[in-house]
């Protein structure tokens, strides 16, 4: 039989783990139910767009979905992590315009799934700081 303060260290143990599951780790179910919409609602360019929006946070209806760009993070300095060949290009180079739009239309379609779905009021956007660095890309 086990002395009495070894179970108890279980115990807590397991009592500390699954708060650290519970508070941290646990995935929020309607967060899960829009990220499914994305990919089920979401047409071919879409979901073959080298950058994947998803939902990050749903609070109050407001759901907060990433983004390669922001105020903070301009396109010209993103674009190249989209398509390689861009980087460097002149802003007002017509390939890389085109890329700028379809970044656009992609974000776009993005918030309209989203928004179209049960309990969600509401858009706003968060800058994926996580995508950009493991592409070489750091904020100032």
């Amino acid at each position: 039989m086990l002395p009495k303060t070894s179970v108890m260290k279980a115990l807590l143990a397991l009592l500390v783990l699954g708060a650290i599951y519970w508070f941290g780790l646990r995935t929020d179910p309607a967060v899960d139910a829009l990220n499914q919409a994305l990919q089920q609602h979401a047409s071919r360019a879409f979901l073959a767009y080298p950058y994947q929006f998803r939902v990050v946070q749903l609070k109050e209806g407001v759901a907060t979905i990433s983004s390669p760009r922001s105020a903070e993070m301009p396109v010209y300095r993103m674009i190249g992590a989209i398509d390689s060949s861009l980087a460097g290009k002149d802003a007002t180079d017509p390939d890389f315009i085109a890329a700028q739009k379809q970044l656009a239309t992609m974000q776009g379609e993005a918030r309209q799934i989203v928004i179209g779905q049960p309990g969600v009021t509401g858009v706003k956007w968060e800058l994926d700081k996580n995508w950009l660095s493991e592409r070489g890309i750091l904020l100032d």
